[in-house]
């Protein structure tokens, strides 16, 4: 992260901690990417104060899934989703990522070992038409957002989590300051007689 970044950065964590406790919110498929992307990308946004979620980190035994998921999705400011190649066969992952989308969370994508174009719902006779609809459409919505490609195999891991990062504090800075610029009360014009 940029210096420069830090003491504003610091002042809205200030401001915002006790209110909110979920600042990013990282959707992931575990089987491809708990041990690596997601999990590098949580210590590190942790180690700068931030409230990120991670399904591993941030519950426990007897938590309620959906209820704990969906609440931290609900109250967090930007979902990082990290696309991966078995990412489409869950259930859970597209649910996650639906439920950012119909929220209007801001989402940054990371394709990790996948195009974009490759990103499809299947049709495998166990999820509702309604559900493969929501899903499809989420998918169609984070194809068409700008994000990060990683390739394991060449790719750097420490330099795609600091570009993660960084682009999740820039996000946290610009809605700052637009809910900044909406809580300014307008001046009126002064009529000069």
């Amino acid at each position: 992260m940029h210096p420069r970044f830090l003491p504003h950065y610091h002042r809205i964590l200030v401001a915002n901690r006790a209110a909110k406790p979920c600042d990013v919110f990282i959707n992931h498929r575990g089987i491809d990417t708990k041990r690596t992307v997601a999990t590098l990308l949580y210590d590190h946004l942790y180690r700068l104060n931030l409230h990120p979620f991670l399904d591993s980190k941030n519950m426990k035994p007897g938590d309620k899934l959906f209820d704990n998921i969906n609440g931290a999705i609900r109250k967090c400011k930007v979902g990082v989703a990290v696309f991966s190649p078995r990412y489409c066969e869950s259930y859970f992952c597209l649910h996650e990522l639906a439920l950012m989308m119909e929220s209007r969370k801001k989402v940054i994508p990371i394709f990790c070992d996948i195009k974009p174009s490759q990103l499809r719902a299947v049709d495998n006779g166990k999820c509702a038409m309604e559900d493969l609809r929501r899903f499809n459409w989420a998918l169609e919505e984070a194809k068409y957002t700008v994000g990060l490609t990683f390739d394991s195999l060449k790719g750097n891991w420490s330099d795609v989590v600091t570009s993660a990062s960084d682009n999740v504090i820039k996000t946290l800075i610009e809605m700052e300051g637009e809910k900044q610029m909406q809580r300014r009360p307008k001046s009126t014009p002064m009529l000069h007689v």
